[in-house]
C-alpha cells in the first residue's frame, strides 16, 4: 500500500469512503497495484489516513463487490485477478428460432441475438464471487455497484437527477409496481386511477394492496385531463398509474403538452404518479413524468423487453426525497434481491456490449413488426417499429372474443381488448398482437397471413 499516493481527503469532494475506493481502483487500473498485492488491515490504513475504520471497511467492501479486491479469512485483503470479460466470440452466437405452425402472440418474446451466451458467461463470473458474499445476508451498501450500473444503464433516459441511492432493484417491473404502491398507499381502502384500457398488472397489484381501481377515460393521446380531474375529485385517489411512452395495450404515446396538463391535475389533487416504462424499446420521445414532476413520480422499468424477461430484473426509482420510503418497502417486503442476481445484473449492465445487444434486439423485433404491418396494414392498425406489439381495431362484423377464438383455431393466440379493461368497463372490438421472435420470421409471417384471411372474411361473409 506504500506505493499508493492517497491525496489529502479534505481536498477531494464526496464521501471519504468513495475517495478511498476511487484511489485504490485507479491504482489497480493503472497497474500500480498488481494482482495479489496485499492491502493493509483496515485499522492500519484508517490510522494512516486519519479516518475511521468503518470508512476504510466500506471502501474495501465496495471494491470487493466490484471484483477488484478479494478478502480471504485469516489472511487479509488482496488485489483480485483481472475479471474474466465476456468473450468476444459469444456475442456472435445466436439461437436460430424454429419454424412452427402454432404461434403464441400473447406476450412479446425476444430474439436471441447473443444475450443467451452473454448471460451464461456472466453466470460463470458470478460463480466466482467471494465465498462470504455467497454466505451472507445482502446489505444495502453491497448493492451499490449494481444500483450504479442501473443508473449508468438509464443515463440516456430523461428521468431528471437521481443517484444509485434512489434506485431499488426489483424482481421485474410488476414487483416494482407493487413496491411503489407499498410505499405510497395509506388507509384501509385506498384508490388507484388507471387508464380505461391498461396493463392488467396495475389491477393485480391493487388487489394485493386491497385497493380499489377506477378507470379514467382516454383518447389517442392518453388519459383526458378533465376525466382525470373528475375521477380524482370523486374517488379521493392517492395515485395515478400510467404508461406514457408506450401505452399498453393500444401502443399510444402521451405527448408533452398532455403530460403537462395531467401533471397540473395531479398537483391539484395531490396525486402521486407511477409511470411504467417497461415496454419502450427505443429512445424516449418526451421528458418522463419523473423529470417533469420529480417529487411525486415513481418510475418503474426493467430489462424484460430489451434483453430478457427470464431474469426478472427490474428497477424502481423513487421521487426526490422518497428514497428511504422506497427502500423500506423493498426491504420489508423481500429484504433485497439475491446477491448473485444483483451481481449478474451489475456484470451485464456494466459491459458496454450489452447496450449493443439491446440495440440488436430492438432491430430484430422491428423486423417482426414490419412483417405484421405488411400483412395487416390495410386494416385499422396502430404500430411503432420500437414497440413489440401492434393494436388492431377489428373491422365491422368481428367481435374481439370471436376473432380470438377463430385465430386460435388456426393456430394463432392473441389477446382481446377485454383482457385490458376493468371488470365493469367497456372494451372496444380490438386485439393486441405481440411479436414472437422465438419462432422463425417465416412462421410469424404465415401467422399474420392467417389473421389477414380471417379479417377479410368476417362471420356474416363466410359461406356455410
Amino acid at each position: 500500500m506504500n506505493t499508493i499516493s492517497l491525496p489529502p481527503l479534505e481536498t477531494k469532494k464526496g464521501p471519504k469512503y468513495k475517495v478511498v475506493a476511487d484511489t485504490i481502483r485507479s491504482s489497480i487500473e493503472s497497474g500500480t497495484l498488481t494482482e495479489g498485492t496485499k492491502l493493509p488491515p483496515v485499522r492500519d490504513l484508517a490510522y494512516q489516513l486519519s479516518i475511521t475504520p468503518g470508512t476504510v471497511a466500506r471502501a474495501y467492501t465496495i471494491l470487493t463487490d466490484e471484483g477488484l479486491l478479494m478478502a480471504e479469512v485469516g489472511r487479509g485483503t488482496f488485489v483480485a485477478p483481472p475479471k474474466t470479460l465476456l468473450q468476444d466470440d459469444v456475442w456472435s452466437r445466436q439461437t436460430e428460432p424454429p419454424e412452427t405452425d402454432a404461434v403464441s402472440l400473447f406476450s412479446p418474446r425476444l430474439a436471441d441475438v447473443g444475450q443467451v451466451a452473454a448471460i451464461r458467461s456472466a453466470l460463470r463470473q458470478v460463480a466466482e464471487m467471494p465465498p462470504e458474499r455467497l454466505l451472507s445476508y445482502p446489505t444495502r451498501d453491497g448493492y451499490a455497484p449494481a444500483r450504479q450500473a442501473v443508473v449508468d444503464w438509464l443515463a440516456d433516459m430523461p428521468l431528471g437527477t437521481f443517484t444509485e441511492r434512489d434506485v431499488v432493484l426489483t424482481h421485474g417491473g410488476q414487483n416494482g409496481i407493487c413496491v411503489c404502491l407499498n410505499a405510497i398507499l395509506t388507509g384501509p381502502r385506498p384508490v388507484l386511477l388507471v387508464e380505461d384500457l391498461s396493463y392488467a398488472g396495475f389491477r393485480r397489484a391493487a388487489e394485493l394492496m386491497r385497493a380499489d381501481v377506477v378507470g379514467v377515460a382516454m383518447d389517442e393521446h392518453g388519459v383526458r385531463p378533465e376525466a382525470l380531474d373528475q375521477a380524482a375529485r370523486q374517488s379521493g385517489a392517492q395515485v395515478f398509474c400510467t404508461s406514457p411512452e408506450v401505452q399498453n395495450p393500444t401502443g399510444g404515446h402521451t405527448p408533452l403538452a398532455r403530460r403537462e396538463e395531467l401533471i397540473a391535475v395531479a398537483q391539484k389533487h395531490g396525486l402521486q404518479i407511477i409511470e411504467d416504462d417497461c415496454y419502450r424499446m427505443g429512445e424516449a420521445r418526451e421528458p418522463s413524468y419523473r423529470a417533469l414532476y420529480p417529487r411525486h413520480t415513481w418510475h418503474v422499468s426493467s430489462i424484460s423487453k430489451t434483453l430478457t424477461p427470464s431474469l426478472r430484473v427490474g428497477f424502481a426509482i423513487a421521487p426526490k426525497g422518497r428514497a428511504a420510503d422506497l427502500r423500506r418497502a423493498a426491504e420489508y417486503g423481500f429484504f433485497g434481491m439475491a446477491q448473485p442476481l444483483a451481481e449478474l445484473t451489475r456484470i451485464l449492465l456494466s459491459d458496454p456490449r450489452t447496450r449493443e445487444l439491446s440495440v440488436r434486439v430492438r432491430e430484430t423485433m422491428s423486423e417482426y413488426v414490419r412483417v405484421a404491418v405488411n400483412a395487416l396494414g390495410g386494416f385499422d392498425l396502430v404500430w411503432d417499429p420500437d414497440v413489440p406489439f401492434v393494436w388492431l381495431r377489428l373491422p365491422s362484423g368481428w367481435r374481439a372474443a370471436a376473432f380470438c377464438r377463430e385465430a386460435e383455431a388456426v393456430g394463432v393466440q392473441i389477446r382481446s381488448a377485454d383482457e385490458f379493461a376493468l371488470r365493469d368497463g367497456r372494451a372496444p372490438h380490438a386485439v393486441r398482437i405481440a411479436m414472437n421472435a422465438h419462432v422463425a420470421l417465416s412462421s410469424f409471417e404465415e401467422a399474420m397471413l392467417r389473421l389477414r384471411r380471417l379479417l377479410d372474411n368476417p362471420p356474416e361473409q363466410i359461406s356455410v
